[in-house]
């Protein structure tokens, strides 16, 4: 099989002090190319990510993560991406492990893979995950898995990968600005019959990562449930909801 082009894209906002951590833990020769879309941010993150030789694109103003990862997977469709893989800069997630979560997709055993933090309560717990975002990650996760016909351990990762034909099919362009775009891809590589893995990755929450407060977690939530209900509007016969036609630009 001829060499795979993989490609890393870190879509960040204010990741000053974790994008460079972040960066270098990419084992060396795994990837060919790392692009960072900034979402407008008010720290130093652009500066820090160009000396460090990451190619950067600039947000003027600040359009959310779903646009920032719309931007991303752009960039890397037009470099040539076979594999594109997501990465938030902010450490929560340990690039390390980026050869294991594209060789499944290198391998043609998988076409979207997740890197999931909820291998055992006890671990994701002292890896510093809240209580209470614990519970509604494990709710959320366990309602999309009935739903779906998936048998996932965690479905709200912010480290993922995908065959460049996932990002050809899917009408991403039309998916939410916000933090619901991950739920919604997800929904639609289901819907669209891509297979799914995952594998595990150790759970980091410290100070410097970002987090959703309460409030967005809520709205998140709700936001998870309208998305489900639009999927099964699609499973009884909706064909024409408009996140489930592929996309032909």
């Amino acid at each position: 099989m001829d060499k795979q082009k993989i490609i890393v894209v870190m879509p960040a906002y204010n990741a000053e002090k974790t994008v460079e951590k972040t960066f270098r833990d990419i084992p060396e020769g795994t990837v060919d190319e790392v692009i960072l879309v900034d979402d407008a941010s008010g720290d130093r993150t652009v500066e820090v990510a160009k000396k460090l030789g990451i190619k950067v694109v600039e947000h003027e103003k600040n359009k959310g993560y779903g646009a920032n990862q719309k931007t991303c997977y752009e960039l890397a469709l037009k470099d040539g991406a076979d594999i594109v893989v997501m990465i938030h800069p902010d450490y929560q997630y340990d690039s390390r492990l980026t050869p294991y979560i594209t060789g499944l997709i290198k391998d043609g055993v998988c076409d979207v893979m997740f890197g999931t933090r909820v291998r055992t309560r006890k671990e994701t717990l002292e890896g510093g995950m809240p209580l209470y975002k614990y519970l509604s990650n494990r709710f959320l996760t366990f309602l999309e898995n009935i739903m779906l016909g998936q048998n996932l351990s965690e479905c709200h990762t912010g480290f993922r990968a995908y065959s460049r034909k996932v990002l050809e099919t899917i009408p991403y362009k039309n998916n939410s600005n916000n933090f619901v775009f991950d739920t919604e891809f997800l929904v639609q590589s289901v819907a669209f019959g891509f297979r799914v893995g995952e594998i595990p990755v150790p759970t980091r929450y410290f100070k410097e990562a970002s987090q959703i407060n309460l409030k967005n977690s809520v709205v998140y939530g709700l936001s998870t449930l309208w998305t489900l209900a639009k999927f099964l509007l699609f499973k009884i016969g909706f064909k024409k909801i408009r996140m489930f036609v592929k996309r032909n630009d």
